[in-house]
């Protein structure tokens, strides 16, 4: 049974939202590019294996960035503080796995950690994201307006008339030239693996596109444009005024994951579980509560908690990345949602959970 709340009223759902974003194919679809050759499977040649760190601004690695101070997109702060730094780590200790996490969020360090530990490279670039408290701010707000935004700071190509992003500066670019910095600086890694024979490209087959918030609904407007190996969005993805999530997607929508606290707003909005269902996650398997069921979670792709955050919502929304705010073991201070983490990134995407009807209590269209 989907997991519902009390407070949530019975609503009839509403299909403009299914019809404006179908309609809305014809006006910026780009047709996902054909995969890339399968390359040979990874290996570590580390004569000293260890855990690797790096942290560098993205206008020393590209002297083509730029800063658009009109959308808060900058490389240094007003005090002149570098404000582009990008960081990335691996650890040659694992056996690889040979897949790339780009985290769309500010930097966790717990978070990298076991990235590294489950065998993931990982790096998080600098991008554009202070835009979303500077635009599209009108009410109501055009349904195509965040999306369009997203995508364009995404890819750096012309998707929004709102917002002017050149490829040197979109997320896809700067995650390039910060794994080619990667290869020359620390070839143990083997983060050439992730290169395009020509190495002016990432093998987005092998990328896992991740964020929390605003960053995990970047992530998933990213992925319906370019086909990666997997989302995970932690507390998101949003965007409940727009229809972007339900258009086709490049990426299958069984590679779709996410995990929020049912106490965030994004709950108690009907946000979360919206856009899951526009992505189509509810074929996948019911909302699970993982406090309650074990990993594998029934194979599904919605994943939930209720643990105690004393009902503070903000708490709720950050609590199921690792944190100062997430679940601990009381006596131990140990994590209590590890399982959890390893099972949205390395789950087999073959392994899925029986589907289930949508939900009449998720109100799709939400009025502004």
């Amino acid at each position: 049974m989907p997991y519902t709340f009390p407070a949530l009223r019975v609503t009839i759902v509403a299909f403009s939202v299914w019809f404006n974003a179908w309609e809305a194919l014809g006006q910026r679809a780009t047709p996902a590019p054909a995969a890339p050759a399968e390359p040979t499977a990874l290996r570590f040649r580390d004569p000293q294996p260890a855990r690797y760190q790096f942290t560098e601004r993205a206008s020393k690695i590209d002297p083509r960035v730029r800063a658009h101070p009109e959308i808060g997109f900058l490389i240094e702060t007003p005090a002149g503080a570098a404000a582009d730094l990008q960081h990335a780590s691996v650890d040659t200790r694992v056996a690889p796995r040979g897949k790339l996490v780009i985290w769309l969020m500010g930097p966790s360090e717990p978070l990298f950690e076991r990235l590294n530990s489950y065998g993931l490279h990982a790096i998080r670039v600098h991008y554009a994201n202070r835009w979303f408290s500077l635009c599209c701010r009108e009410k109501p707000v055009g349904e195509h307006c965040r999306g369009n935004i997203r995508l364009e700071a995404a890819t750096g190509e012309d998707f929004s008339d709102d917002v002017e992003i050149p490829r040197p500066d979109g997320m896809a670019e700067r995650a390039v030239q910060f794994v080619k910095w990667l290869d020359r600086e620390n070839p143990q890694g083997s983060w050439n693996h992730f290169l395009t024979g020509d190495r002016q490209g990432l093998r987005w087959e092998d990328v896992i596109m991740a964020g929390s918030s605003h960053g995990s609904t970047t992530a998933a407007r990213f992925a319906k444009h370019q086909k990666v190996s997997r989302v995970v969005a932690f507390c998101g993805p949003r965007d409940q005024h727009q229809s972007w999530q339900a258009l086709p997607s490049a990426t299958p929508d069984d590679r779709y994951f996410g995990f929020s606290h049912v106490l965030d707003g994004g709950w108690t909005g009907d946000h979360y579980c919206r856009s899951w269902e526009l992505l189509g996650m509810h074929q996948y398997g019911p909302i699970v509560n993982v406090d309650r069921e074990p990993a594998p979670y029934q194979n599904t792709r919605r994943l939930i908690t209720d643990f105690d955050v004393g009902g503070d919502a903000n708490r709720a929304h950050s609590s199921v990345v690792p944190g100062s705010r997430a679940k601990r073991d009381r006596a131990t201070g140990k994590f209590q949602h590890e399982d959890v983490w390893r099972y949205l990134f390395t789950h087999p995407i073959d392994r899925v959970g029986k589907g289930v009807p949508l939900d009449p209590a998720c109100e799709k269209n939400q009025r502004q």
